[in-house]
């Protein structure tokens, strides 16, 4: 019976609300962070499209399992519509499909945001992950293929006007899972008769994570390397000398990235929380029910976050005053 592999990377476990910057793509992103962090497993709560910047919430180890809970929270987005132009990707990748010299009042725009206010019915994109007998749209797309996407429900908390010039608006908006920002500029352009495209977007918030969670490329760098960075030329030639001269590498102090990372339980910020003993948290981590004790204790929860000395123990239901878990964390 072939051995299984010994995993590689650190058993490290939060979140890393990165600041992703333009051009980089989430999947990219997140190879990039799992690098620096030398962490045995990452993933992320959302797709940031290569042309967006802003906030790309990062699991790290035990965290992939609360990615779910990021991915259903609200979102906020900074975004700009250049009219008079509807483009084949619905922002400045692809090709001018349409085009029109009107360009519309801000009266206009102001009239026309409660029709996209609410739940509302959404086409997403032609270049968008959705999958379509199996193909993401966006291959058959790249093809050549006009797509048959329906529409379908998404949810719109806010959308207000920030600026406007004439030939571009700026939005802020706050919507629920699978509003896709793109379709907006899209159908609001046509609305208008003018056309439009998503020309700068910016995601500014993730539920339940905020602006003051931001990490950058450059300081996780700092963070990780110092100075000079281990790409430093006067770094690498001293890295060389050392092991022509046969000493041991020193070990790597990661402190002070490990420091920039959000708790694990963040995530679940959004489920009851249940505080429990550290006997309990024992018996819950190898698969059994524990009585809820505590007079402020829940009866009944379909999904409920338990701590033992405010660290995450597990996921579960609570059904009749007994803690029954789900999804247990690592100690």
């Amino acid at each position: 019976m072939a051995r299984r592999g010994k995993k590689k990377g650190r058993p490290i476990s939060g979140w890393l609300v990165l600041d992703k910057p333009v051009g980089m793509g989430s999947t990219e992103a997140v190879s990039k962070i799992k690098w620096l962090f030398q962490a045995e497993k990452a993933g992320h709560a959302g797709t940031l499209d290569p042309l967006a910047s802003g906030m790309l919430p990062i699991a790290l180890g035990e965290a992939t399992k609360t990615v779910p809970y990021v991915q259903d929270g609200a979102k906020i987005y900074r975004f700009t519509v250049a009219w008079g132009q509807e483009r084949s990707t619905d922002d400045l990748e692809g090709p001018v499909t349409k085009s029109s010299d009107l360009r519309p009042a801000e009266a206009e725009v102001l009239a026309l945001l409660p029709k996209y206010t609410g739940v509302i019915m959404q086409t997403p994109p032609q270049f968008s992950a959705i999958k379509i007998s199996g193909e993401r749209a966006y291959d058959l797309a790249r093809d050549g293929a006009t797509v048959d996407i329906p529409a379908r429900e998404v949810e719109i908390g806010r959308l207000d006007i920030v600026e406007h010039d004439g030939d571009h608006t700026v939005f802020e908006v706050e919507c629920g899972k699978g509003t896709y920002v793109r379709s907006l500029a899209r159908d609001m352009g046509r609305d208008l008769g003018c056309f439009g495209h998503i020309s700068e977007l910016r995601r500014v918030e993730v539920e339940p994570f905020t602006p003051e969670d931001f990490v950058t490329i450059a300081e996780l760098e700092a963070a990780r390397f110092g100075a000079p960075g281990e790409d430093d030329p006067d770094a690498t030639d001293a890295a060389d000398t050392v092991e022509a001269a046969g000493a041991v590498e020193a070990p790597i102090d990661f402190d002070p990235i490990d420091a920039l990372l959000v708790d694990t339980s963040a995530a679940l910020d959004c489920l009851p929380q249940v505080a429990i003993s550290d006997e309990a948290a024992t018996k819950i981590r190898l698969g059994n029910p524990v009585i809820i004790r505590g007079r402020d204790a829940p009866v009944e929860a379909e999904e409920a976050c338990a701590t033992a000395r405010g660290k995450l123990v597990a996921i579960g239901a609570i059904e009749q005053g007994m803690f029954k878990p789900k999804r247990v964390f690592a100690g």
